[in-house]
């Protein structure tokens, strides 16, 4: 397999975790996004979109979207719950992620580590709205360790990859002991990766 990649995506990196975490070797290539090396026609052959994640298969089959990426990855694993109800819930939260919460977390630290000043009016209402999303991961985690079930699930590293780093989107996680708590449980995995390691 293959990964294209942007080291600093979150949403890449909840791949490269899910893929260090269950051992799997893979051929990773790194594309800027910001010099539009996922703009070529090339790699849109791959990904009409013409955005990273892609992953690429030994057959020569491709799958775009992180959410995508992960469950096809997480199949027949730990972090993919075995009953229906459990894995309803797992895709709840996923969806919430890509819906709610990349949207306003993961666009404010976009604007914040490209200092894209043209964009800064956009913040307040951003913050306002990851402080809502914050507020509702907090309550979940008051009364459960993780996400789904009695374990990490696909649905933790989804919602791990732009929260870990949502400090950098001018976000005060001080107020947020249980996020805080979630995160550090989280990161204790033998296997575990930081969003900016290279893989080897």
């Amino acid at each position: 397999m293959k990964l294209y990649d942007y080291l600093p995506s979150g949403n890449s990196y909840k791949a490269r975790l899910l893929m260090s975490y269950l051992g799997v070797p893979y051929e990773w290539e790194n594309l800027d996004i910001i010099k539009g090396e996922t703009q070529t026609d090339g790699f849109k052959a791959k990904n009409p979109v013409g955005q990273i994640p892609l992953l690429e298969l030994a057959d020569g089959r491709h799958i775009a979207e992180s959410n995508a990426i992960i469950y096809f990855l997480a199949g027949g694993t730990p972090y993919w719950p075995k009953n229906a109800f459990d894995q309803a819930k797992c895709l709840q939260w996923m969806f919430f992620e890509q819906y709610k919460h990349e949207p306003s977390i993961a666009v404010a630290r976009f604007i914040h580590h490209y200092a894209m000043e043209t964009r800064k009016g956009e913040l307040p209402v951003l913050h306002k709205k990851g402080y809502g999303v914050l507020d509702i991961m907090e309550t979940h985690l008051a009364e459960n360790l993780w996400f789904v079930g009695g374990g990490r699930s696909i649905a933790d590293i989804a919602l791990y990859a732009y929260t870990h780093v949502a400090g950098e989107g001018g976000f005060d996680l001080s107020n947020y002991p249980n996020i805080m708590a979630w995160c550090d449980r989280f990161s204790d995995h033998p296997k575990h990766m930081r969003i900016t390691d290279v893989p080897k």
